[in-house]
């Protein structure tokens, strides 16, 4: 018999300091996507502030914290990060465990903004693009979720069988970001 060993999408690539900026794996949590019906969409919003302490993201944008957060996710989608979805969410949105679909990492540090801006068309200045701001978006050539987390923090997502290859365009970016400021 083969025994099954569970990894984590980048098990062996993290962490990775280079220059000012540090990459690392975010534990994995559950994730599941809330697709409101019709009409729902205040109903589910009531019932997500009850039940998990977090409203509904307006588009491009997440609520919550660490541990318990939502993310504009794309036209009528949100993403709960966290929290097992509480079962009074089904009366108002079809519900999918994403917990395995993604490779969640965090970027931080001085030059991090630096190194996503070789990365991704998305305009990452501090006015246009503030803490709380989510977007669905290209990096490199994988489509991928950003989520501003503080000054020099963001949150990234791809699906996971891309894990290798964000994390070799990370260091890539990382590297060249570092010789230039030298």
């Amino acid at each position: 018999m083969v025994d099954i060993i569970a990894k984590t999408p980048c098990e062996g690539l993290l962490p990775l300091t280079i220059g000012t900026t540090t990459v690392t794996e975010v534990p994995p949590s559950m994730m599941t996507s809330v697709a409101p019906y019709k009409g729902c969409e205040k109903a589910l919003s009531t019932v997500l502030k009850s039940t998990h302490g977090i409203a509904a993201p307006a588009p491009g944008r997440a609520t919550g914290k660490e541990g318990a957060r939502a993310i504009w996710f794309g036209q009528r989608m949100i993403l709960l990060m966290g929290p097992v979805p509480d079962a009074a969410l089904a009366q108002h949105a079809a519900l999918t465990d994403q917990s395995d679909a993604w490779a969640v990492v965090r970027l931080d540090g001085a030059g991090a903004a630096e190194v996503l801006a070789r990365l991704t068309p998305i305009d990452l200045r501090d006015g246009a693009f503030k803490r709380g701001h989510t977007a669905r978006t290209e990096l490199q050539h994988m489509m991928a979720s950003i989520t501003r987390l503080g000054s020099n923090s963001y949150q990234i997502m791809v699906f996971r069988s891309m894990a290798e290859t964000l994390v070799h365009d990370l260091k890539t970016a990382m590297q060249s970001v570092a010789a230039r400021n030298g």
